[in-house]
């Protein structure tokens, strides 16, 4: 049996690709590599990509001719996976991820397993000197695109200048009924009870003042899907928001009418633009609306 030269071992491990044309590495990975965006930013976010031998995780650092691009083929067995969470993004200060429907955020007690015990078991096995740090939450039943910080530093930056910082976080959802009205806003004082179910008021009632833009994105006879966009950020405000104007979300069993087509909230965050807190650059990420989502609402 013949053994591997060097470069033969070298490239059944990585792919390496020169720089023809000024470029940027999201379009580069996806015109060369022929992947989605998602598949790219996979990619980038599970330190797969090197330029010039440098791990690099930002889609928009700029490419000149003359460089070489490296693309692992095989993951390390240090990546995390999880039936619960995706990394999306990962850098020194924060991680982006995609979290599933069916698990906490962060733990109420010692006993619940949570995102935030992912990522840290995560960080252990990786020998990161970091933990995971909840800057803001998902519901349990909630899917989508969440941030976590890897230092307390970055994480009291976030905290204090959220609005500031994010400046674009939107969420598909399943209506039930057949929403007439393109869209409007929602606007109310929301305030939990001492069974910590949260009740919306049109007038101040010592609660704090709740902002949901929606609108429709189509419709049937018994569902609508629509996405919504927050001017605040308060406990079950979309939930709650979606019952106040008579359609709420399939699938609430807080909230909703009972029906439950798909065993599930169905509610997604699917999109997250922000300014990186430390770095100051623009971070868009998006993630595709649920495919039960778009069944239920198809005409």
């Amino acid at each position: 049996m013949r053994s591997k030269t060097g470069a033969q071992y070298a490239s059944d491990k990585y792919i390496e690709i020169p720089v023809r044309e000024e470029t940027t590495l999201m379009d580069f990975l996806l015109k060369q590599m022929g992947v989605s965006n998602n598949r790219a930013k996979d990619l980038l976010g599970g330190r797969a990509v090197t330029v010039d031998r440098k791990l690099t995780t930002q889609y928009d650092t700029p490419l000149m001719p003359g460089q070489v691009v490296r693309i692992a083929r095989h993951r390390q067995n240090t990546m995390l996976l999880s039936k619960y969470v995706k990394i999306v993004y990962e850098d020194k200060d924060l991680v982006v991820i995609e979290k599933s429907c069916g698990i906490l955020s962060m733990a109420a007690t010692a006993r619940q397993y949570s995102i935030k015990n992912i990522l840290d078991e995560y960080f252990q096995r990786r020998h990161f000197k970091c933990t995971a740090h909840v800057v803001h939450r998902l519901d349990r039943d909630t899917s989508g695109l969440m941030m976590y910080a890897k230092n307390r530093e970055t994480a009291m930056t976030l905290q204090e200048n959220w609005h500031e910082t994010v400046y674009d976080r939107r969420y598909t959802a399943v209506l039930c009924g057949s929403m007439p009205q393109e869209g409007g806003t929602e606007r109310s004082y929301l305030k939990d009870n001492k069974a910590y179910i949260t009740y919306s008021s049109p007038t101040d009632n010592g609660g704090k003042l709740a902002i949901t833009h929606y609108r429709r994105i189509r419709s049937n006879a018994d569902y609508t899907l629509a996405e919504m966009k927050l001017e605040t950020g308060r406990k079950n405000q979309i939930r709650v928001h979606m019952a106040d104007i008579g359609f709420p979300i399939a699938g609430d069993r807080k909230y909703g009418n009972g029906i439950d087509p798909l065993g599930r909230l169905c509610l997604h965050a699917h999109r997250l633009y922000f300014t990186h807190p430390v770095t100051g650059q623009d971070m868009q990420f998006e993630t595709p609306v649920p495919r039960e989502f778009l069944k239920l609402s198809d005409n």
